[in-house]
């Protein structure tokens, strides 16, 4: 597990963490990342998370659901030819959930080979089903902040059991999770911060996301200062040695915490996830995570970060990834059984 003076080392010792987490990831995964694309569906929210332009208690952001045939046009007809897999993203929205994004997972999945992951808040147990069912195979579910009171100060999403709750049952029902936490809150401890790994290493999850804290615009945190982009680094080199096996992705606000080189230094630090944004742009702006000065990750930047650091964009799919990863190890389950027999 990684230490407070880990997190927070810089120079010689934070060279030598960045390299050993890179040679962790390509132990494992070689030097293929995985690609896939985003289409953000809807901003409202019944949240009121404090770090969240989307909270509910913005009545200035101009809210909107997305088409399901635009979008369904837009991501069969054209999508870059390097994405493998979709990410269907909302604020937690059942509305569109039911409305716009079971019709597009119903449809992606009868007309593309494309994996589909979902990122779309706690749902109740019967809509969890209707997306697995539909063809959706991947939950995105962060759990944000791991100490129960930094948690309920941040309003962030439901209630820590309730979050943690749905995580564990998504896992049980069949659903591949990936999770992730905050780095640099304001006034944020070590212990708190290290909570964050402690958590995510007790839960049954297939990858986990470090995003740095951006004071987003229209939200009560928006005079905080950033987080260091040092800081967020660490963290990525610590949950990839904690866990060579993660998926961990180059989340976008990379480009926001370290706006020369954040995201490049993200792939150096052991991430083997990245994300091309397919959100129409006539909405783009109002889907508010952050700013609406937005650094637009398109599949000419993706591929160029790719390149710069030696690596290739992986021609499997994620879904597919979890797929074989799954029949492997129900392999070696079988083996096990065989010997001991």
């Amino acid at each position: 597990m990684p230490t407070g003076d880990l997190l927070r080392s810089q120079g010689e010792a934070q060279e030598a963490l960045h390299s050993c987490a890179a040679k962790a990831a390509s132990n494992q995964f070689g030097r293929k990342v995985f690609l896939r694309a985003v289409v953000e569906v809807s901003n409202f929210c019944r949240e009121n998370c404090a770090y969240c332009g989307m909270r509910r208690d913005n009545r200035d952001l101009a809210r909107f659901r997305a088409h399901h045939n635009e979008l369904a046009e837009l991501i069969i007809h054209h999508r870059p030819a390097s994405v493998t897999d979709i990410n269907i993203q909302t604020g937690e929205d059942p509305v569109a959930v039911r409305e716009v994004v079971l019709p597009l997972i119903r449809t992606l999945r009868r007309e593309t080979p494309l994996g589909i992951s979902v990122c779309l808040g706690t749902l109740d147990t019967a809509l969890y089903s209707e997306l697995k069912k539909a063809g959706a195979s991947t939950y995105i579910i962060k759990f944000e902040i791991a100490d129960p009171a930094l948690y309920a100060k941040m309003s962030a999403p439901g209630n820590y059991k309730e979050r943690l709750e749905h995580i564990r049952h998504l896992s049980a029902s069949g659903w591949r999770v990936s999770s992730g936490f905050i780095a640099g809150l304001p006034d944020q401890s070590d212990h708190e911060l290290l909570a964050n790994f402690t958590l995510a290493g007790a839960l049954p999850l297939d990858g986990c996301s470090v995003s740095p804290f951006i004071p987003g615009d229209e939200t009560p945190l928006a005079a905080a200062p950033i987080a260091s982009i040092d800081l967020t680094l660490n963290c990525m080199a610590g949950l990839r040695l904690m866990r060579p096996d993660w998926v961990i992705p180059a989340v976008s606000a990379l480009n926001l915490a370290g706006p020369s080189d954040g995201y490049r230094r993200g792939l150096r630090t052991g991430a083997n996830l990245v994300t091309i944004n397919m959100t129409p742009s006539d909405v783009r702006g109002d889907y508010l995570l952050y700013k609406r000065d937005r650094f637009i990750m398109t599949e000419e930047r993706i591929l160029a970060a790719i390149a710069a650091e030696g690596l290739e964009p992986s021609l499997q799919s994620l879904a597919d990834f979890y797929h074989s990863q799954k029949r492997a190890n129900s392999s070696s389950v079988l083996k096990s059984v065989a010997t001991a027999a």
